[in-house]
């Protein structure tokens, strides 16, 4: 058990990483939070939200949840779902979920 000795790594020895209270799950999630940070102070987003969670529901059966990196409004107001992905992190399951995402809520993921 990591008891704050060192840095917890997952299983794609992604280090995890504090940033203004908030943990990531690896440093390029944590670079990309500040650049949206950034993006925020500049108007050029807005109503950033992180780890926002979106249920996967067919026919009323409850198939996935989907926990987005980062949810934000881009200068038109659109919604914009992004999750910072590495080749190796594309996982048969979230692939799936992607699928899911724009089947069940007609949202098109962005990989960063």
């Amino acid at each position: 058990m990591n008891r704050g000795l060192w840095p917890s790594r997952n299983k794609y020895h992604a280090k995890r990483t504090e940033v203004d209270g908030h943990w990531f799950d690896s440093d390029r999630e944590a670079k990309r939070y500040g650049e949206l940070k950034l993006l925020v102070r500049a108007g050029i987003i807005s109503n950033l939200e992180l780890q926002k969670s979106y249920t996967l529901e067919v026919h009323g059966v409850l198939i996935a949840t989907y926990k987005a990196d980062f949810v934000y409004k881009d200068l038109e107001g659109r919604q914009v779902v992004e999750d910072v992905k590495s080749p190796a992190t594309r996982t048969r399951d979230y692939i799936l979920k992607a699928k899911l995402m724009l089947a069940c809520h007609n949202i098109r993921i962005v990989e960063v």
